[in-house]
């Protein structure tokens, strides 16, 4: 059968997401524990996925795996709770074997801008222009063979304690995009940036800019949505809740 699971980390503790030799990363710790817990083999022969690769110090409240496994999901999540400190297995469900995690319905990522002399509404006339389908090719790390055309549906700025929350919500982002979006923000409001020249940016591909990249840590990926809900640990929100509190009192400092 096919397992997905639902889990969060603190991005930080780790040297990034994707599996790389002699370092301590998330999906090489999660590949580790399911081989010696026996829940697979190997990666290729279960079919092993991710939904996001987040970049080295981004953490996750919502990513998702998949893998091809013989245990039922309950046995599977038996195994995996409460098994590492900074990794929180709290969702699991049985999908079809065709499922890729990568092709979700929505992503919502949060980026925690530290308070300084900013103003809410210049922060959100400035994020507005990011809203819609864009060529971001001036905003992102593009690869070759990826589209530079995204749509972001929307993005939602909420006021608290030390920070703007800046929530971004879409289907799929560019590699740095988000990070880049936000450092033209705080650029713009240093008055380092006018609005016309990131909308020149964002509606010109003829200019080449860099507005430089904004630190990784205070990114973090809320959700991964899909057209099924999870079967949730109980007392699930409780514990994301905690994780979650550690990793923005790690970013006050």
């Amino acid at each position: 059968m096919r397992i997905a699971l639902k889990f969060a980390y603190n991005g930080m503790e780790f040297q990034g997401y994707a599996r790389q030799p002699k370092l301590k990363t998330i999906e090489g710790e999660i590949i580790d524990l399911l081989i010696q817990n026996n829940i697979i083999k190997d990666v290729k022969e279960s079919k092993f996925r991710s939904a996001s690769r987040t970049d080295k110090g981004v953490s996750a409240l919502g990513n998702v795996i998949a893998f091809n496994t013989l245990l039922t999901k309950n046995f599977v999540f038996k195994k995996l709770k409460n098994n590492k400190e900074d990794i929180l297995f709290y969702g699991i469900k049985n999908v079809e074997q065709d499922f890729y995690p990568r092709y979700a319905e929505l992503r919502v990522y949060r980026y925690y801008l530290k308070k300084q002399d900013f103003d809410f509404d210049k922060i959100i006339d400035i994020a507005s222009v990011f809203v819609g389908e864009h060529n971001f090719s001036n905003f992102a790390r593009v690869e070759s063979d990826k589209n530079p055309i995204r749509t972001i549906e929307n993005i939602v700025l909420t006021e608290k304690d030390y920070f703007f929350n800046i929530d971004f919500y879409a289907q799929t982002f560019l590699w740095h995009q988000i990070r880049r979006i936000i450092s033209a923000i705080e650029k713009f409001c240093n008055e380092k940036l006018t609005k016309k020249q990131i909308e020149e940016a964002l509606n010109n591909q003829n200019i080449k800019v860099d507005y430089g990249l904004a630190p990784a840590e205070p990114l973090i990926l809320k959700d991964v949505v899909y057209d099924f809900e999870f079967d949730y640990e109980k007392n699930y929100l409780k514990k994301l809740k905690e994780f979650k509190k550690k990793i923005v009192l790690s970013l006050q400092n």
